[in-house]
């Protein structure tokens, strides 16, 4: 194929990305029109999947709408859904120059489209437990040199400070690393999902007196790898608790109170609002 077609596949991609999330931001729509998903996927056929549905395809026209593709279909592993993706980078707004930890990478289409979004200045530090699928990051990022891949997990290490952290995995609670690493002004966002396979998205802004928490839109990730354990739960929240999150603690800096939604064994989610 052309390289002219290739190119007019990707930009009527992006502007149906766009569309669909209605994003603020239109440098994320110039990343997804700049970099090519099927370099980061499996040759051909592949396998596409929306609303459940699974259709193979060898023409990359299958590829380049809002749809996951295989990876591994029997470990679960997916290039995830880029709307969903575009809209989660228009709520942590990487900026040129930023640092971003990326948690979960893959075999780095969306390290690749993070990259993008911090140039010129910036850099990406991306995390894959799978072996293999780090090695293939590896592989695929070689272009960018402002992005590091550790084959390895990001959990309970200490982290580089970022001004973002991107976690494509689910988690139960997120790592009290993960916190510590945010810059003032930082912004973490996750998939919590105390509950088995689902939960929202979590956005998190680090502020002079804690950690502000908005729950966005309901997901459902593969696992985080490479934890050591699953964070004990004190208290779960029902699907009320879920909405009601404002703010995350650290325990060691702050004992659980009357506005606890959900209690772990380091860290704890809060009704109640931090203080700008």
């Amino acid at each position: 194929m052309s390289t002219s077609a290739l190119e007019r596949y990707r930009s009527e991609y992006a502007e149906q990305i766009a569309r669909l999330t209605e994003i603020r931001d239109r440098r994320i729509e110039a990343a997804f029109a700049a970099v090519p998903r099927e370099s980061f996927l499996p040759p051909p056929p592949w396998t596409t999947i929306s609303a459940g549905v699974a259709i193979q395809t060898a023409d990359v026209a299958g590829i380049y709408d809002n749809v996951l593709v295989a990876i591994d279909r029997e470990r679960g592993i997916n290039n995830g859904e880029p709307a969903l993706h575009a809209a989660w980078l228009d709520a942590v707004g990487p900026q040129p120059g930023e640092t971003v930890i990326h948690v979960g990478a893959g075999t780095g289409y969306y390290t690749a489209i993070l990259a993008r979004l911090v140039e010129p200045g910036g850099h990406v530090e991306a995390f894959e437990y799978e072996a293999d699928l780090a090695a293939q990051a590896t592989r695929n990022l070689k272009d960018y040199p402002h992005v590091s891949v550790h084959a390895g997990s990001a959990f309970g290490r200490p982290l580089p400070e970022a001004d973002v952290i991107y976690v494509n995995a689910g988690v139960a609670a997120p790592d009290v690393e993960w916190l510590k690493a945010l810059r003032p002004g930082g912004r973490l966002i996750f998939p919590w999902q105390p509950h088995e396979g689902w939960g929202p998205a979590m956005l998190v802004r680090r502020r002079a007196k804690g950690y502000s928490a908005k729950p966005l839109m309901t997901v459902g990730f593969i696992a985080c790898s490479g934890t050591t354990e699953r964070p004990r739960s004190k208290r779960k929240p029902g699907e009320a608790g879920l909405a009601a999150v404002r703010s995350i603690w650290l325990g060691a800096d702050r004992s659980p109170d009357p506005t606890a939604v959900a209690v772990y064994d380091q860290v704890w989610f809060s009704s109640a609002k931090v203080e700008a």
